[in-house]
């Protein structure tokens, strides 16, 4: 379509001698005798239908054709059954505040100080809010010009994406150019303007983890280009291979696909495993030998639940390598407020750091960025805390680090709640959750359970995921929405509802699958 229509405007432009594309700039009468006439009633067939110009029959395709698993039918009914007054633990996406988690008091005080810079001129202010959240709340707004209600920068606050640089060089003892860093409405955000960037054309493939979050096929999809997956293997513990990327990639060309990015999620999504060193040095070494951009999906990096693979991001690895993958390989790297110990996923708060990509590929990104304007502000301020918390001897320092150390350890024992409690079961076998917030368990269906999906018209996890939800009120995510081998069945459940729900919620799930497998076996 394109195409065409470029096509339609050279030759009207290249007919100018003959008046036509003059006559576009005087009204349009004569430009539109020049042009060819339609059908009527077909014109009118493609313009609307059924009196609706915006008619699913006539949407853009990509739009039509792209899923989202996580708030898919699973999640609508589970809605529909609140409205009827059923209690329902939504365990479908990772989203801790509507499970119980408090947000850390720091982070509040700044951004309530910020939200309501009156209160900075009130007598008792002191009496109010420690004097380091005080303080941090004047330096932000002297950044923020006009207040929170004000735009910013397309790329973020100049401030914060300094605190940003700065998180990153403490991290990884590697140096970031603020600059080169684009602070976004969440995670999400930031891995499409990316993709749209990336994508040309359907040809145009990203190599994605299998099971992927469907972030990216729902945006591969949607942006036209194509997903190609690479399987983690379940039997040892969603491990990463090298030959099964190579398989993949091989095959995408052979179909003359043309490969240019390759996403990793660390620690994963949905499956909730931990890369080692090794793993990101591999990675690394692909995308070098064969040119394709790394994009380093960091955004649970808080989130580790063992010690023997503690988090280590992709760009300090790189750096560690040295030539020629240190200044060769394109690296995007994303995080996000809304994970990890902060979990303020509705302020919607993130970044993408961009290592290694040519100049004038940045300016295209910062203009794309600019048809949005601004990130939002309040999202930008809980960024600046995450990167740049209290320090020790701060007021707030204690009780900051008390608060993020306690969640944490609840999480590591949640993983443990919950992975001990699948792998009691029959017929279901789970790896350890070692870090992010979720657990994908395999479950083995009875062949009655199959035959009555089947006549359902569901897949089977799909009919089992919706048993479940009926009868407990328990709202997990097929695994087919986030893509398996055939022949195997899975969901995701999130390990964020508190200990003593979590302890209610392996109850039931228990009793269910009893009754599940009592029936259909």
């Amino acid at each position: 379509m394109r195409k065409e229509a470029t096509r339609l405007v050279s030759a009207l432009l290249r007919a100018g001698n003959n008046g036509v594309a003059s006559s576009w700039a005087v009204g349009g009468s004569r430009l539109k005798s020049a042009m060819p006439q339609p059908d009527d009633k077909k014109d009118e067939d493609l313009h609307a239908k059924e009196g609706k110009v915006l008619h699913p029959h006539l949407l853009n395709e990509n739009v039509v054709k792209t899923q989202y698993a996580v708030r898919g039918e699973l999640y609508l009914r589970a809605e529909q059954l609140r409205k009827e007054g059923k209690e329902i633990i939504f365990t479908n996406v990772g989203n801790p505040h509507a499970l119980g988690a408090k947000p850390l008091t720091f982070t509040r005080q700044v951004l309530a100080l910020c939200a309501a810079p009156f209160l900075l001129d009130h007598p008792k202010v002191e009496d109010m809010f420690p004097a380091d959240a005080i303080a941090r709340a004047k330096k932000i707004l002297a950044s923020f010009k006009g207040g929170v209600g004000a735009y910013t920068d397309s790329r973020g606050n100049p401030l914060v994406r300094e605190e940003v640089a700065r998180f990153i060089e403490k991290r990884d003892g590697v140096s970031s150019n603020p600059d080169h860093i684009f602070l976004t409405d969440g995670a999400s955000v930031a891995v499409r303007l990316c993709l749209n960037a990336m994508i040309r054309h359907e040809r145009d493939a990203v190599l994605v983890p299998i099971p992927q979050y469907p972030l990216y096929s729902a945006s591969i999809r949607l942006y036209g280009g194509t997903l190609v997956g690479y399987y983690l293997d379940e039997r040892r513990g969603w491990g990463l291979s090298v030959e099964e990327l190579r398989r993949a990639l091989t095959e995408a060309r052979e179909e003359g696909k043309l490969v240019r990015g390759l996403v990793f999620i660390n620690p994963g999504n949905p499956t909730g495993q931990c890369l080692s060193k090794e793993n990101l040095q591999e990675l690394i070494k692909f995308a070098y030998e064969e040119k394709i951009v790394l994009m380093a999906d960091e955004v649970y990096q808080e989130n580790v639940y063992q010690d023997e693979r503690p988090f280590v991001s992709a760009k300090k690895v790189m750096w560690e390598m040295g030539e020629p993958y240190r200044s060769h390989v394109e690296l995007l790297s994303f995080h996000t407020v809304s994970k990890g110990t902060a979990g303020e996923c509705g302020l919607r708060g993130g970044y993408v750091e961009m290592t290694n990509i040519h100049p004038g590929a940045l300016e295209e990104v910062y203009k794309c960025a600019s048809i949005n304007l601004s990130p939002n502000t309040m999202g930008q301020i809980a960024l600046s805390v995450l990167v740049n918390p209290p320090k020790p001897g701060d007021p707030s320092y204690d009780q900051y680090t008390k608060e993020k150390a306690s969640e944490l350890a609840s999480l590591r024992r949640r993983a443990h709640m919950v992975t001990d409690g699948f792998n009691a079961l029959e017929g279901v076998t789970c790896n350890f959750t070692e870090g992010a917030m979720y657990s994908f368990p395999q479950i083995k269906l009875p062949p009655k359970a199959l035959e009555a999906a089947k006549a359902a018209g569901k897949a089977g996890d799909v009919f089992y995921c919706l048993k479940l939800l009926e009868a407990t009120g328990i709202s997990t995510v097929p695994g087919s929405g986030f893509g398996q081998e055939d022949g195997t069945f899975h969901l995701r459940t999130t390990i964020l509802p508190r200990e003593e729900v979590m302890t209610h919620f392996v109850e039931k799930f228990d009793k269910f699958h009893k009754d599940f497998m009592k029936q259909y076996s």
